[in-house]
């Protein structure tokens, strides 16, 4: 189910930035699919709620994986886009990610730190235990929310943004999202997403300088509400 300006879910806005809920499935903007991106589908929002003529800007702060849910930013204004790159370059953005894994986690907190390198041929990161040539440095925590009747709710909190990597460091060590065919899950999901959801973000607005704290609903399936 692909998001359209009449089923967007909108977390926040003002004049200077909006927060989306994405839907599995949406692409952040636009890739070689040429299917419609959630920029754009945010554009036609904009442009119809305040009867914007010409082009709306809409800058692109951050993106999430194709079939990964949840909170996504959008600046506004380019002033806003600017300044929220800072504030990511600077790690002054606190984002946290659940994830569901049918196998029990070792542990029920820990932080794992590896070493990524992205294969563009088959849009896959492998996972080192030390430095490689070409690789990057990644580091996230991990907390189990809950035990479910056959998964388990982890919290994860990143220190780096790497491609894929909560997926593949969490792949890493047994515990494969469910419905990441990708990255070691043993079957997909019916609607093609997995169980990652980008549920709170925490950051200073960039021009009013407000602490903005937002939290996104999980996707509507059953395993999800099970975790609300």
């Amino acid at each position: 189910m692909h998001s359209t300006k009449d089923n967007l879910q909108v977390l926040f806005e003002d004049n200077h930035i909006i927060v989306i809920n994405k839907r599995s499935g949406d692409i952040t903007q636009g890739d070689k699919t040429n299917d419609k991106p959630l920029s754009d589908v945010v554009k036609d929002y904009i442009k119809d709620k305040y009867n914007k003529p010409g082009n709306v800007y809409l800058g692109v702060v951050h993106r999430l994986d194709r079939p990964t849910s949840g909170i996504i930013i959008f600046a506004r204004t380019s002033k806003a886009l600017e300044r929220l790159n800072k504030i990511l370059r600077d790690k002054k953005i606190t984002k946290t990610y659940w994830a569901i894994v049918k196998n029990t986690p070792k542990k029920t907190e820990e932080t794992l730190i590896n070493y990524l390198k992205k294969n563009p041929k088959n849009n896959k990161s492998s996972v080192f235990s030390k430095e490689i040539s070409g690789s990057k440095k990644a580091i996230l925590h991990y907390k189990v929310l809950r035990s479910l009747d056959n998964y388990y709710l982890l919290e994860i909190n990143l220190e780096t943004g790497r491609h894929h990597q909560i997926r593949a460091q969490l792949s890493a060590i047994g515990l494969p999202i469910k419905g990441d065919l990708k990255y070691g899950f043993n079957r997909s999901n019916k609607d093609g997403s997995i169980h990652l959801h980008a549920r709170k973000i925490e950051f200073t607005h960039p021009v009013s300088k407000d602490k903005i704290i937002i939290t996104a609903p999980t996707p509507n399936d059953v395993i999800w509400k099970a975790c609300e």
